[in-house]
């Protein structure tokens, strides 16, 4: 399975190829392609493209009837990909025409009346910037609004931690401004480019391929292979081609570099070799790159768009949050240019590329934008439900690790797109519903609806139990773990609910109770099932830092109150050791500068555990 990876050694590196079986279905791959079966009947007639929606775009700017006939032809692997992103597609469709229904009537909350956690979260100064578009907008589409109350920092300013004064003094202090006030990263006054064999060469893309262009699927075959000719030929100018070529390079040694370090079976001391080769190596690669990125950031082009995003994950792998943050956005503006303005001369690679650098930085957006809700936005997310899905493109030397990669590629998508849906529903600063217990429950129960569904339409590659069960996919556990954030995101309205009540003296209703139960079973499963993902170590270490942060905080909070305390699973107290355990050796891959915020998040997460320790053994 994708997952299962062997590194490069220091003396002869080599590669297994990757073997994914997909039982979904077996024509053979020498069959021609037949895309228009899934095109409308007017888009069929006319022969133009349609872009497979309910109505199309062409029909709908039209406005003409839409439909789609019986299939024209059987479909081959590759069509899956498409029903997959139709079938998610129409799901999210439906859910915007539920939840409109459920919200249409709603009548604004006096957030001061409100007897909620939630009530005391967010602080009014900045009401008077903040303005929403209307619901319907939002919903349709899937946008993380700014000042939303979902955050670690906000959990922390919970009434039902005010008592842990050690701990509201300690970490009280902004992520931002610790991230702010971290020093420079230190480049050489002189770039050099590292000397790599053919085998090595071959070996750093295969890692980047198999890693990075699975995760976000953004560079193609064609490109791949200039990358590859232009290294070995030592053909680098000043130029960004060059500085495409070398920012490929040094993700790929930083994936070698995150394999070497989660790998249980390397022994120690070739651990430590390794781990300071493809450091050394990679650090090099960037600040090569770095010191000509300036030629990304003056041009328009699909090339520099690619520069820009591999900073920016390089960035992400770095743990440096704002740095990242700052390129995914200046990548995310330009990519968002280039879609609005391509003409006819512009290839269908360049414009596919262009929409799959669009729907990770949707994703890498939102994911930050979920712990630092201030940040300011570009402007994707509300313009997302226009943009097509990931369509055909040439990523992969196996057509079948090519296939897996879209799919997993569009399960992250859809679940990035119902997550944003999560926050915005519930979790609003204006409009949000988590703190209406009148309206709510309703809103918990579409939401969770359409997680289990999705959850339903994923491959075969990436399904999952929802257990401690190791899955042989790291995509797969991946997926897994972003399911039980979302599930505890959304049920988290029970918790709060129930911790008013007990804050009042009155009795948990049944249904408040599963509702907690339900959130403090996926907040503690989400943190037990925590493992070296390379995706997770490479791209997400900050942000998961910040939720191990804000599970362990919850269950503090449950777990002061005698009536909620059996809402916990047996053994909780042994969350926090595993969490710190991962993340300490996390932090110290990049050898890069340790990140405060990641320090902070860790030094959290042992006080937060010795709290409970105490609390549960009195």
């Amino acid at each position: 399975m994708h997952g299962q990876q062997t590194g490069c050694s220091s003396s002869s590196i080599c590669f297994r190829s990757l073997e994914i079986i997909m039982d979904i279905g077996g024509e053979p791959e020498s069959r021609k392609r037949k895309r228009t079966s899934h095109a409308c009947d007017a888009c069929r007639l006319r022969k133009v493209r349609c872009d497979g929606r309910q109505p199309c775009s062409t029909c709908a700017s039209a406005g003409e009837e839409c439909g789609y006939g019986v299939e024209a032809m059987p479909k081959n692997k590759s069509d899956v990909i498409l029903d997959v992103a139709l079938r998610s597609e129409s799901m999210l469709q439906k859910l915007s025409l539920q939840l409109q229904s459920i919200i249409g009537s709603k009548i604004p909350v006096d957030i001061q009346g409100v007897t909620s956690p939630l009530a005391f979260i967010s602080p009014a100064t900045n009401e008077s910037n903040h303005q929403l578009d209307s619901p319907a907008d939002h919903i349709s589409n899937a946008i993380l609004s700014q000042f939303h109350s979902s955050t670690t920092e906000s959990i922390l300013t919970w009434p039902h931690l005010q008592d842990f004064h050690a701990l509201r003094q300690n970490y009280s202090g902004s992520v931002f401004h610790l991230e702010s006030l971290r020093p420079p990263l230190k480049h050489r006054t002189a770039g050099i480019v590292p000397y790599a064999s053919k085998s090595e060469v071959e070996c750093i893309l295969q890692s980047f391929e198999r890693n990075i262009n699975f995760w976000y699927p953004t560079l193609s075959r064609a490109t791949a292979i200039m990358v590859q000719q232009q290294i070995l030929s030592n053909n680098l100018d000043e130029d960004i081609s060059s500085c495409l070529s070398i920012l490929v390079m040094a993700l790929g040694c930083a994936s070698e570099l995150v394999h070497s370090a989660t790998v249980d079976t390397i022994e120690k001391s070739t651990y430590s070799e390794q781990r300071d080769r493809w450091q050394l190596i990679s650090a090099l690669y960037f600040d090569y790159a770095f010191k000509r990125i300036h030629l990304a950031q003056a041009e328009c082009t699909t090339e520099a768009v690619q520069c820009l995003f591999f900073t920016a994950l390089f960035f992400a792998f770095l743990q440096r949050p704002i740095q990242a943050w700052s390129f995914i956005s200046a990548t995310a503006s330009k990519c968002r240019l280039l879609l609005s303005y391509h003409t006819s001369e512009v290839s269908t690679d360049s414009i596919e590329c262009l929409r799959r650098i669009f729907w990770s930085c949707y994703i890498l957006e939102s994911d930050y934008l979920a712990e630092l809700s201030a940040l300011p936005q570009t402007g994707i997310a509300e313009i997302e439900s226009s943009i097509p899905l990931p369509g055909e493109y040439h990523t992969h030397a196996s057509s079948v690790d090519e296939e897996n990669s879209s799919l997993y590629f569009l399960a992250c998508i859809s679940m990035r797109r119902l997550l944003n849906r999560v926050h915005e529903l519930l979790y609003a600063r204006k409009g949000g519903v988590a703190s209406d217990i009148n309206q709510f429950p309703s809103v918990v129960v579409e939401l969770d609806n359409q997680l289990e569904n999705w959850k339903v339409l994923l491959p075969l590659p990436f399904q999952f139990s929802m257990n401690k069960e190791i899955i042989p996919s790291a995509e797969g556990g991946f997926l897994r773990q972003r399911y039980l954030t979302c599930k505890s995101v959304i049920y988290r309205p029970y918790l709060t609910w129930a911790l008013s009540l007990t804050a009042r003296g009155d009795s948990i209703p049944p249904i408040v109770s599963d509702g907690c139960t339900t959130c403090l079973d996926a907040c503690c499963l989400h943190a037990e099932n925590l493992s070296g993902f390379p995706q997770t170590v490479m791209v997400d270490t900050w942000i998961c830092s910040l939720s191990m942060a804000s599970v362990m905080l919850i269950v503090l909070a449950i777990s002061r109150e005698d009536s909620l305390r059996r809402c916990l699973p047996f053994g909780v107290v042994e969350i926090g050791p595993n969490i710190s355990k991962h993340l300490t050796q996390w932090i110290q891959i990049p050898m890069q500068g340790l990140s405060p915020s990641v320090m902070r998040s860790i030094k959290l997460i042992e006080d937060v555990n010795s709290s409970l320790r105490t609390i549960l053994d009195s």
